[in-house]
Protein backbone atom coordinates (compact mmCIF):
# COMPACT_ATOMS: atom_id res chain seq x y z
CA UNK A 1 0.00 0.00 0.00
CA UNK A 2 2.15 2.94 -1.51
CA UNK A 3 -0.36 5.33 -2.04
CA UNK A 4 -1.46 8.19 0.36
CA UNK A 5 -4.91 7.69 -0.41
CA UNK A 6 -5.04 3.94 0.28
CA UNK A 7 -5.72 4.96 3.30
CA UNK A 8 -8.79 6.29 2.04
CA UNK A 9 -9.60 3.80 -0.44
CA UNK A 10 -8.99 2.21 1.18
CA UNK A 11 -13.22 -0.18 0.83
CA UNK A 12 -13.67 -0.82 1.70
CA UNK A 13 -13.80 -0.45 2.27
CA UNK A 14 -15.10 0.57 1.93
CA UNK A 15 -18.26 0.48 2.63
CA UNK A 16 -21.39 -1.21 2.81
CA UNK A 17 -21.62 -3.37 -0.19
CA UNK A 18 -23.33 -6.44 0.36
CA UNK A 19 -26.05 -8.02 3.06
CA UNK A 20 -24.28 -11.43 4.25
CA UNK A 21 -26.36 -14.13 6.17
CA UNK A 22 -28.52 -12.59 9.14
CA UNK A 23 -26.59 -12.22 12.03
CA UNK A 24 -27.46 -12.89 14.97
CA UNK A 25 -26.76 -11.00 18.20
CA UNK A 26 -24.24 -12.13 21.10
CA UNK A 27 -24.54 -11.93 24.28
CA UNK A 28 -22.31 -8.19 25.16
CA UNK A 29 -23.32 -6.97 21.93
CA UNK A 30 -22.91 -2.90 21.99
CA UNK A 31 -26.35 -1.91 22.16
CA UNK A 32 -27.97 1.00 19.59
CA UNK A 33 -27.86 3.70 22.29
CA UNK A 34 -24.13 3.01 22.44
CA UNK A 35 -23.55 3.46 18.96
CA UNK A 36 -25.70 6.47 18.57
CA UNK A 37 -23.74 8.25 21.13
CA UNK A 38 -19.99 7.82 19.45
CA UNK A 39 -22.18 8.57 16.14
CA UNK A 40 -23.69 11.57 17.18
CA UNK A 41 -20.15 12.99 18.70
CA UNK A 42 -18.35 12.36 15.22
CA UNK A 43 -21.66 14.32 13.41
CA UNK A 44 -21.45 16.84 15.03
CA UNK A 45 -18.12 17.32 14.65
CA UNK A 46 -18.40 17.14 10.80
CA UNK A 47 -21.01 19.33 10.37
CA UNK A 48 -18.28 21.45 11.43
CA UNK A 49 -16.11 20.18 9.14
CA UNK A 50 -17.80 20.47 6.08
CA UNK A 51 -16.98 22.73 3.16
CA UNK A 52 -19.47 25.27 1.75
CA UNK A 53 -19.67 23.59 -1.27
CA UNK A 54 -20.85 20.32 1.19
CA UNK A 55 -17.26 18.42 0.97
CA UNK A 56 -15.26 17.36 3.27
CA UNK A 57 -11.39 17.37 2.53
CA UNK A 58 -11.02 17.00 -1.04
CA UNK A 59 -7.51 18.09 -1.42
CA UNK A 60 -7.07 14.04 0.36
CA UNK A 61 -8.73 13.07 -2.63
CA UNK A 62 -11.26 14.57 -5.02
CA UNK A 63 -14.84 13.40 -3.83
CA UNK A 64 -13.55 10.55 -2.24
CA UNK A 65 -13.77 11.23 1.51
CA UNK A 66 -17.03 13.23 0.85
CA UNK A 67 -18.63 9.85 -0.40
CA UNK A 68 -17.15 7.87 2.48
CA UNK A 69 -18.55 10.30 5.20
CA UNK A 70 -22.29 10.14 3.19
CA UNK A 71 -22.30 5.94 3.38
CA UNK A 72 -21.22 6.39 7.32
CA UNK A 73 -24.00 8.33 8.19
CA UNK A 74 -26.65 6.96 5.98
CA UNK A 75 -25.56 2.88 7.63
CA UNK A 76 -26.10 4.49 10.30
CA UNK A 77 -29.19 5.63 10.25
CA UNK A 78 -29.05 9.35 8.81
CA UNK A 79 -31.87 9.71 5.62
CA UNK A 80 -30.75 11.07 2.21
CA UNK A 81 -33.03 14.10 3.48
CA UNK A 82 -30.76 14.67 6.36
CA UNK A 83 -29.39 18.37 5.72
CA UNK A 84 -25.61 17.05 6.10
CA UNK A 85 -26.37 14.10 3.99
CA UNK A 86 -28.04 16.26 1.09
CA UNK A 87 -25.29 18.64 1.10
CA UNK A 88 -22.84 15.86 0.20
CA UNK A 89 -24.73 14.09 -1.69
CA UNK A 90 -25.35 17.36 -3.47
CA UNK A 91 -21.70 17.97 -3.91
CA UNK A 92 -21.01 14.12 -5.13
CA UNK A 93 -23.53 14.68 -8.10
CA UNK A 94 -21.32 17.79 -9.01
CA UNK A 95 -18.53 15.29 -9.71
CA UNK A 96 -20.38 13.12 -12.38
CA UNK A 97 -18.38 13.67 -15.51
CA UNK A 98 -20.01 12.66 -18.69
CA UNK A 99 -17.86 9.21 -19.01
CA UNK A 100 -20.15 8.29 -15.75
CA UNK A 101 -17.42 8.14 -13.43
CA UNK A 102 -17.76 10.10 -10.40
CA UNK A 103 -13.77 11.87 -9.99
CA UNK A 104 -11.67 15.14 -10.12
CA UNK A 105 -8.49 14.37 -12.26
CA UNK A 106 -7.64 10.90 -11.03
CA UNK A 107 -8.46 8.45 -8.87
CA UNK A 108 -10.89 7.21 -10.86
CA UNK A 109 -11.67 3.49 -9.56
CA UNK A 110 -11.24 4.91 -6.02
CA UNK A 111 -13.46 8.34 -6.44
CA UNK A 112 -16.36 6.30 -8.74
CA UNK A 113 -16.51 3.23 -5.99
CA UNK A 114 -17.14 4.45 -2.71
CA UNK A 115 -19.53 7.58 -4.28
CA UNK A 116 -21.25 4.59 -6.46
CA UNK A 117 -22.07 2.84 -3.09
CA UNK A 118 -23.19 5.95 -1.36
CA UNK A 119 -25.61 6.32 -3.93
CA UNK A 120 -26.67 3.01 -3.93
CA UNK A 121 -27.31 3.35 -0.09
CA UNK A 122 -29.04 6.62 -0.98
CA UNK A 123 -31.28 5.52 -3.51
CA UNK A 124 -34.40 4.48 -2.04
CA UNK A 125 -36.56 6.12 -4.51
CA UNK A 126 -34.52 5.55 -7.28
CA UNK A 127 -33.59 8.61 -7.98
CA UNK A 128 -30.02 7.52 -8.60
CA UNK A 129 -31.04 4.44 -10.92
CA UNK A 130 -29.01 6.39 -13.96
CA UNK A 131 -26.20 7.45 -12.01
CA UNK A 132 -25.92 4.23 -10.40
CA UNK A 133 -26.53 2.08 -14.04
CA UNK A 134 -23.79 4.79 -15.67
CA UNK A 135 -20.96 4.90 -12.94
CA UNK A 136 -21.12 0.62 -12.74
CA UNK A 137 -20.45 0.47 -16.80
CA UNK A 138 -17.59 3.05 -15.99
CA UNK A 139 -15.72 0.99 -13.28
CA UNK A 140 -16.00 -2.28 -15.62
CA UNK A 141 -13.94 -0.37 -18.35
CA UNK A 142 -11.05 0.60 -15.36
CA UNK A 143 -10.19 -3.73 -15.22
CA UNK A 144 -7.74 -5.15 -16.81
CA UNK A 145 -9.66 -8.05 -18.59
CA UNK A 146 -8.81 -10.24 -21.56
CA UNK A 147 -8.85 -7.28 -24.12
CA UNK A 148 -5.83 -5.80 -22.12
CA UNK A 149 -3.81 -8.30 -20.71
CA UNK A 150 -3.65 -12.44 -21.06
CA UNK A 151 -5.15 -14.43 -18.24
CA UNK A 152 -1.93 -15.64 -17.26
CA UNK A 153 -0.91 -12.02 -16.51
CA UNK A 154 -0.98 -11.31 -12.80
CA UNK A 155 -2.91 -7.97 -14.02
CA UNK A 156 -5.61 -9.87 -14.76
CA UNK A 157 -9.28 -9.24 -13.47
CA UNK A 158 -7.14 -6.78 -10.98
CA UNK A 159 -7.80 -2.66 -10.67
CA UNK A 160 -5.71 0.25 -10.39
CA UNK A 161 -6.79 3.71 -8.93
CA UNK A 162 -6.92 4.91 -12.39
CA UNK A 163 -7.26 3.12 -15.68
CA UNK A 164 -4.17 1.40 -16.93
CA UNK A 165 -2.42 1.82 -13.32
CA UNK A 166 -0.97 -1.02 -11.69
CA UNK A 167 -4.05 -2.95 -10.01
CA UNK A 168 -3.30 -3.58 -6.24
CA UNK A 169 -6.07 -5.65 -4.19
CA UNK A 170 -7.55 -2.71 -1.99
CA UNK A 171 -9.04 -1.10 -5.19
CA UNK A 172 -9.81 -4.29 -6.54
CA UNK A 173 -12.32 -5.22 -3.46
CA UNK A 174 -13.66 -1.57 -3.48
CA UNK A 175 -14.52 -2.05 -7.36
CA UNK A 176 -15.83 -5.24 -6.20
CA UNK A 177 -18.03 -3.52 -3.34
CA UNK A 178 -19.00 -1.20 -5.52
CA UNK A 179 -20.53 -3.89 -8.39
CA UNK A 180 -22.28 -6.02 -5.86
CA UNK A 181 -23.85 -3.22 -4.72
CA UNK A 182 -25.07 -1.92 -7.94
CA UNK A 183 -26.68 -5.46 -8.90
CA UNK A 184 -24.12 -6.79 -10.82
CA UNK A 185 -24.52 -10.24 -10.46
CA UNK A 186 -21.95 -12.74 -8.78
CA UNK A 187 -21.62 -14.63 -12.05
CA UNK A 188 -20.69 -11.50 -14.10
CA UNK A 189 -17.87 -12.26 -15.66
CA UNK A 190 -16.37 -8.64 -14.40
CA UNK A 191 -17.10 -10.23 -10.70
CA UNK A 192 -15.03 -13.56 -11.49
CA UNK A 193 -12.09 -11.96 -12.86
CA UNK A 194 -11.58 -9.71 -9.65
CA UNK A 195 -11.78 -13.25 -7.61
CA UNK A 196 -8.46 -14.41 -9.94
CA UNK A 197 -6.63 -11.41 -9.06
CA UNK A 198 -7.78 -11.24 -5.21
CA UNK A 199 -7.12 -15.28 -5.66
CA UNK A 200 -3.64 -14.46 -6.53
CA UNK A 201 -2.91 -11.61 -3.84
CA UNK A 202 -3.05 -15.01 -1.15
CA UNK A 203 -0.48 -16.37 -0.08
CA UNK A 204 -1.68 -19.93 -0.91
CA UNK A 205 0.19 -21.38 -3.50
CA UNK A 206 -1.48 -24.38 -5.54
CA UNK A 207 -4.56 -23.85 -8.11
CA UNK A 208 -5.80 -21.00 -7.16
CA UNK A 209 -2.62 -18.75 -6.71
CA UNK A 210 0.38 -19.64 -9.40
CA UNK A 211 2.26 -16.29 -8.25
CA UNK A 212 6.27 -17.79 -7.62
CA UNK A 213 5.85 -15.13 -4.16
CA UNK A 214 3.40 -17.48 -2.91
CA UNK A 215 5.58 -20.65 -3.13
CA UNK A 216 7.78 -18.98 -1.43
CA UNK A 217 5.53 -18.09 1.88
CA UNK A 218 6.77 -18.99 5.37
CA UNK A 219 4.43 -20.46 7.86
CA UNK A 220 3.53 -17.29 9.43
CA UNK A 221 2.23 -15.72 6.32
CA UNK A 222 0.32 -18.81 4.88
CA UNK A 223 -3.65 -17.97 4.07
CA UNK A 224 -3.52 -14.40 4.45
CA UNK A 225 -3.62 -11.76 1.63
CA UNK A 226 -0.84 -9.42 0.46
CA UNK A 227 -1.13 -5.49 -1.16
CA UNK A 228 -1.00 -6.71 -4.54
CA UNK A 229 1.08 -9.94 -6.39
CA UNK A 230 2.83 -6.87 -8.25
CA UNK A 231 5.02 -5.06 -5.66
CA UNK A 232 8.71 -4.67 -6.89
CA UNK A 233 11.59 -6.27 -5.75
CA UNK A 234 12.28 -2.76 -2.96
CA UNK A 235 8.78 -3.52 -1.53
CA UNK A 236 8.54 -2.88 2.29
CA UNK A 237 6.61 -5.97 2.49
CA UNK A 238 8.46 -8.83 1.02
CA UNK A 239 10.20 -11.05 3.27
CA UNK A 240 13.46 -12.13 3.38
CA UNK A 241 12.80 -15.60 1.53
CA UNK A 242 11.54 -13.39 -1.56
CA UNK A 243 7.33 -13.84 -0.66
CA UNK A 244 5.35 -11.38 0.41
CA UNK A 245 3.89 -10.73 3.71
CA UNK A 246 0.34 -10.90 4.37
CA UNK A 247 -1.88 -7.92 5.98
CA UNK A 248 -3.94 -7.55 8.37
CA UNK A 249 -6.27 -5.22 5.81
CA UNK A 250 -5.74 -6.66 2.91
CA UNK A 251 -6.27 -10.71 4.66
CA UNK A 252 -10.38 -9.49 5.93
CA UNK A 253 -10.55 -7.62 2.73
CA UNK A 254 -10.01 -10.38 0.82
CA UNK A 255 -11.87 -12.58 3.22
CA UNK A 256 -15.03 -11.00 2.75
CA UNK A 257 -14.44 -10.28 -1.11
CA UNK A 258 -14.32 -14.16 -1.21
CA UNK A 259 -17.58 -14.13 0.70
CA UNK A 260 -19.51 -11.35 -0.59
CA UNK A 261 -19.10 -12.92 -4.90
CA UNK A 262 -20.16 -16.28 -3.59
CA UNK A 263 -17.18 -18.35 -2.89
CA UNK A 264 -18.21 -21.21 -0.09
CA UNK A 265 -17.03 -20.62 3.20
CA UNK A 266 -15.91 -24.68 2.68
CA UNK A 267 -13.30 -23.36 -0.24
CA UNK A 268 -10.09 -23.59 0.48
CA UNK A 269 -9.15 -20.06 0.09
CA UNK A 270 -11.70 -18.96 2.55
CA UNK A 271 -11.10 -21.47 5.21
CA UNK A 272 -6.76 -20.63 4.55
CA UNK A 273 -7.49 -17.00 5.37
CA UNK A 274 -9.51 -17.28 8.47
CA UNK A 275 -7.20 -20.03 9.73
CA UNK A 276 -4.45 -16.64 9.62
CA UNK A 277 -6.82 -14.51 11.10
CA UNK A 278 -7.10 -16.51 14.17
CA UNK A 279 -3.42 -16.33 14.20
CA UNK A 280 -3.44 -12.96 13.88
CA UNK A 281 -6.03 -11.50 15.69
CA UNK A 282 -5.89 -8.39 17.42
CA UNK A 283 -7.46 -4.78 17.16
CA UNK A 284 -4.30 -2.76 19.12
CA UNK A 285 -2.89 -2.71 15.16
CA UNK A 286 -2.74 -3.38 11.41
CA UNK A 287 -0.59 -6.78 11.72
CA UNK A 288 1.91 -6.37 9.47
CA UNK A 289 1.88 -2.21 9.04
CA UNK A 290 2.01 -1.34 12.62
CA UNK A 291 -0.62 1.49 13.45
CA UNK A 292 -0.55 2.81 9.49
CA UNK A 293 -3.39 2.32 8.20
CA UNK A 294 -5.30 1.75 11.82
CA UNK A 295 -9.27 3.16 10.60
CA UNK A 296 -8.74 1.56 7.44
CA UNK A 297 -7.84 -1.84 8.92
CA UNK A 298 -11.14 -1.68 11.75
CA UNK A 299 -13.27 -0.61 8.86
CA UNK A 300 -11.94 -4.45 6.62
CA UNK A 301 -12.24 -6.34 10.29
CA UNK A 302 -15.49 -5.21 10.56
CA UNK A 303 -16.78 -5.77 6.85
CA UNK A 304 -14.84 -9.07 6.46
CA UNK A 305 -16.30 -10.98 10.38
CA UNK A 306 -19.50 -9.26 9.44
CA UNK A 307 -19.44 -11.48 6.31
CA UNK A 308 -18.15 -14.54 8.08
CA UNK A 309 -20.78 -14.67 10.23
CA UNK A 310 -18.91 -15.83 13.70
CA UNK A 311 -19.87 -14.33 16.77
CA UNK A 312 -17.89 -15.01 19.41
CA UNK A 313 -14.90 -15.02 16.95
CA UNK A 314 -12.25 -17.55 18.59
CA UNK A 315 -8.95 -17.25 17.92
CA UNK A 316 -5.69 -20.29 17.50
CA UNK A 317 -5.37 -20.34 20.99
CA UNK A 318 -9.47 -21.35 21.69
CA UNK A 319 -9.98 -17.79 23.21
CA UNK A 320 -13.52 -16.21 22.44
CA UNK A 321 -14.08 -13.12 21.35
CA UNK A 322 -16.79 -10.84 20.94
CA UNK A 323 -15.56 -8.65 18.15
CA UNK A 324 -18.12 -6.44 17.84
CA UNK A 325 -18.06 -5.25 21.21
CA UNK A 326 -14.36 -5.56 21.24
CA UNK A 327 -14.14 -3.58 17.98
CA UNK A 328 -16.53 -1.46 19.55
CA UNK A 329 -14.76 -0.29 22.51
CA UNK A 330 -11.53 0.14 20.24
CA UNK A 331 -13.22 2.68 18.73
CA UNK A 332 -14.69 4.14 21.81
CA UNK A 333 -11.61 4.72 23.36
CA UNK A 334 -10.10 6.25 20.48
CA UNK A 335 -12.76 8.96 20.10
CA UNK A 336 -11.57 12.77 20.56
CA UNK A 337 -13.21 15.11 22.67
CA UNK A 338 -14.88 16.67 19.77
CA UNK A 339 -15.81 13.44 18.00
CA UNK A 340 -13.32 12.70 15.96
CA UNK A 341 -10.87 10.22 15.45
CA UNK A 342 -7.10 10.69 13.63
CA UNK A 343 -4.15 8.15 13.31
CA UNK A 344 -1.37 11.10 14.18
CA UNK A 345 1.41 10.64 11.92
CA UNK A 346 -0.26 8.53 9.49
CA UNK A 347 0.42 10.87 6.21
CA UNK A 348 1.15 7.45 4.49
CA UNK A 349 -2.45 6.88 4.24
CA UNK A 350 -3.90 9.54 4.67
CA UNK A 351 -5.12 8.99 8.44
CA UNK A 352 -3.42 12.01 9.70
CA UNK A 353 -6.74 13.91 8.22
CA UNK A 354 -9.33 12.89 10.95
CA UNK A 355 -12.15 13.71 8.32
CA UNK A 356 -11.33 10.45 6.88
CA UNK A 357 -10.03 8.65 10.33
CA UNK A 358 -13.76 9.52 11.47
CA UNK A 359 -15.69 8.54 8.34
CA UNK A 360 -14.23 5.13 8.57
CA UNK A 361 -14.87 5.23 12.14
CA UNK A 362 -18.75 5.96 12.01
CA UNK A 363 -18.33 3.76 8.87
CA UNK A 364 -16.67 0.41 10.91
CA UNK A 365 -19.61 1.11 14.03
CA UNK A 366 -22.67 0.24 11.71
CA UNK A 367 -20.90 -3.20 11.70
CA UNK A 368 -20.51 -3.05 15.53
CA UNK A 369 -24.85 -3.83 15.87
CA UNK A 370 -25.66 -7.23 13.48
CA UNK A 371 -28.86 -5.60 12.77
CA UNK A 372 -26.78 -3.51 10.51
CA UNK A 373 -24.36 -5.75 8.95
CA UNK A 374 -23.82 -5.37 5.52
Amino acid sequence: MHSPIVGLSLAAGLLLALQPPAARAAEGDPDAKEVKELVDKAVAYLKKRQGEDGSFAPKIAGPGVSALVAASLLRNGYGQDDPLVAKTLAFLEKKVQKDGGVYDKQLANYTTSVALMAFAEANIDGKYNALIKNATQFLKKLQFSNEQVEETDPKFGGVGYDAGKRPDLSNTQLFLDALLAAGVPKDDPAVQRCLRFISRCQNLPGETNDQAFAKKTTESDKGGLTYTPLDPDDSPHKTADGGLRSLGGMTYAGLKSFLYAGVSKDDPRVKAAVAWIRNHYTLDENPGMGQAGLYYYYHTFGKGLAALGENPFADAKGVKHNWRRELFEALKKRQRDDGSWINQGDKQFGEAAPELATAFAVLTLSYCQPEKGK
